[in-house]
């Protein structure tokens, strides 16, 4: 889960598999400062299930506010495109006559905008679908399941990108890798975290960046540069994967709190790194989830004892992108 994972997006997932209640205030909340302005980026797919079946006044609620931001972004992304036509318009009149380097770059910028734009829409566009899946990038929000203090399973909204409380805001910025926490420095760095407030995610696969000659298993050839792809690992079992996380509630004066989480991740099985890369998440076995979430009774070896006492599926891998 070092660069993004396909995760539940659909809620009602958590509810039938954990008996997990929705936290829906968090998600009002969240809504309401996306519909203010603030930038949020929440998947589709996990707002939609407030239009699927909305059972409360909350959830009502939370489907008016989604149906009003993709009105919206609708039609912004609408007269972004009309602009971009235009664009294109004029440098396909300008190179009838002459080649020129601004309307050579203006169409080619054009015809990608465009058909980025057109994807936008499309996708806004598509009909809600239960028991749907999303992939989270580090900086968007996805499901994300902890324990309340009466020892009830929540379900909330939460950031991929963990800021931890009492960091300064700017800390997102300043260090872009918190959204994986390494094993070996859980009492380290994450200190304040481990042991008091654990989560986790179920994702059915993991994306990974990679560079091409070592998913090949040689070196690089004299004068050959370095090539990126992308790579997606599944569980060999087809079975998805409950990752243990950490999450934190940041807060501070005249700002609004935030609730955000990082994946763990260790070394990685021998045909993680036979494909190149040097981590892995870490699937919670189920019958230590109830241990991994209750953060007052277990201690540091306990919880030490349930991320080595994980499930260890094959993974498969498939090669995405160059």
């Amino acid at each position: 889960m070092c660069y993004s994972a396909r995760v539940w997006a659909d809620y009602r997932l958590y509810v039938k598999k954990f008996g997990a209640r929705i936290d829906i205030q968090e998600f009002v909340r969240l809504l309401e400062l996306r519909a203010q302005g603030e930038k949020i980026v929440i998947a589709k797919a996990v707002t939609d299930v407030f239009k699927l079946d909305p059972q409360s006044a909350e959830e009502r609620h939370c489907r008016d506010l989604v149906l009003r931001y993709e009105a919206e972004e609708t039609h912004r992304l609408q007269e972004k495109l009309f602009q971009q036509r235009q664009r294109l318009a004029d440098a396909e009149r300008t190179l009838e006559t002459k080649t020129t380097k601004k309307a050579t770059n203006d169409k080619r910028i054009a015809t990608n905008l465009i058909a980025s734009l057109r994807e936008k829409l499309e996708a806004l566009e598509e009909p809600p679908r239960p028991d749907a899946q999303a992939r989270v990038f580090p900086g968007g929000y996805c499901l994300v399941m902890t324990m309340d203090k009466s020892g009830d399973y929540l379900v909330s909204p939460m950031r991929y990108l963990c800021r931890p409380a009492g960091r300064p805001a700017f800390f997102d910025e300043k260090y872009p890798g918190c959204y994986n926490a390494r094993q070996d420095n859980l009492t380290g760095y994450w200190k304040e975290q481990y042991g008091s407030t654990h989560a986790v995610v179920v994702a059915s696969a993991f994306f990974e960046n990679v560079k091409r000659h070592r998913l090949e298993g040689r070196e690089l050839a004299e004068g050959e540069e370095t090539e990126n792809v992308i790579l997606q690992f599944n569980p060999g079992n087809g079975q998805v994967m409950q990752l243990a996380c950490l999450w934190s509630r940041w807060t501070a004066p005249g700002k609004n709190d935030l609730l955000s989480f990082a994946a763990i991740t260790t070394d990685p099985p021998a045909e993680v790194s036979a494909a190149g890369h040097d981590r892995c998440p870490i699937p919670l076995k189920d019958a230590n989830i109830a241990g991994w979430l209750a953060t007052q009774g277990p201690s540091l070896q306990d919880y030490e004892a349930m991320l080595e006492d994980r499930e260890r599926p094959y993974y498969e891998h498939l090669l995405l992108a160059a």
